[in-house]
């Protein structure tokens, strides 16, 4: 009964509510900066991304590991799924980029992970397809639908109620764990340890713990200052003294933008 109640709210707090806010140029550009062991961060437009977000004050409601091309990962209609996800409703999953081509993203990139440890935490990952979303997490994520003023210091307790089952992973904390199996840090637990020697008193040590996993969201890849957030706009040269500035009036803010179609071919480049 509470899993097929939970499945029946999933399907209800997935569905759109609004239009995707990116752009097909903006998506070429996602394409082309991408390296396997990105977070690309996504804006959603959903129910339940709309929960998300009001939770975590922050425009990020879903995270997505970027795993680049793989032999063993299937296509969909002839494009290859290189992002690994947990979603509601199928579980932990693969998909291809353009599942969020028209959607406002983040590139959030570790620094200086060694080309073994991304091999590491991809396969981690991978090893972790076909696990199933925790519904609980979304029975918890439903409050927010009714009208409870929340205290800052209780959204995030709310997303990290869950079920405690590691099989039953959340998008956050699924890549939370990735990182944590090669004792990447995302937002440690630092505190401070004085020195007992005299000569040393004024000095401290820093002492890092891992946050638990289930703590995760994702606005905490964009606020860890252990991940560069790569805009592909400016991630190649850019010089603003040639942008291809319009001659005509100005834009009014919710104007849509003119539909293109588009295919996405990721760059393979595990090296980098």
């Amino acid at each position: 009964m509470f899993e097929s109640l939970g499945r029946a709210l999933a399907t209800y707090l997935t569905n759109p509510v609004a239009r995707p806010s990116g752009t097909s140029t903006d998506a070429r550009l996602v394409a082309d900066t991408l390296a396997p062991g990105d977070v690309l961060l996504v804006e959603g437009n959903t129910r339940m991304s709309a929960a998300v977000k009001y939770l975590t004050q922050s425009m990020w409601s879903h995270a997505a590991l970027f795993v680049g091309v793989r032999p063993e990962l299937p296509q969909v209609a002839g494009e290859p799924t290189t992002l690994v996800e947990a979603d509601v409703l199928e579980g932990v999953r693969a998909v291809p980029l353009s599942a969020y081509g028209r959607f406002r993203v983040r590139i959030c990139r570790p620094v200086k992970l060694t080309a073994e440890d991304r091999e590491r935490l991809i396969q981690y990952a991978l090893q972790r397809l076909g696990h199933r979303y925790d519904l609980k997490n979304v029975l918890d994520l439903a409050r927010y639908l009714f009208p409870i003023p929340l205290p800052a210091r209780l959204r995030r307790r709310m997303i990290a109620f869950g079920s405690g089952d590691p099989t039953r992973a959340i998008c956050s904390t699924l890549i939370a764990q990735a990182f944590d199996s090669v004792r990447y840090p995302i937002l440690p637990v630092i505190s401070r340890r004085r020195e007992v020697e005299a000569e040393q008193e004024e000095e401290a040590r820093e002492l890092w713990r891992i946050r638990h996993y289930s703590l995760y969201v994702p606005r905490d890849f964009d606020a860890s200052p252990f991940f560069e957030v790569v805009k592909p706009r400016i991630a190649k040269a850019f010089d603003y003294r040639h942008a291809p500035w319009s001659e005509g009036g100005t834009v009014v803010l919710g104007d849509s933008p003119p539909t293109e179609h588009w295919t996405v071919v990721p760059k393979n480049n595990p090296g980098s």
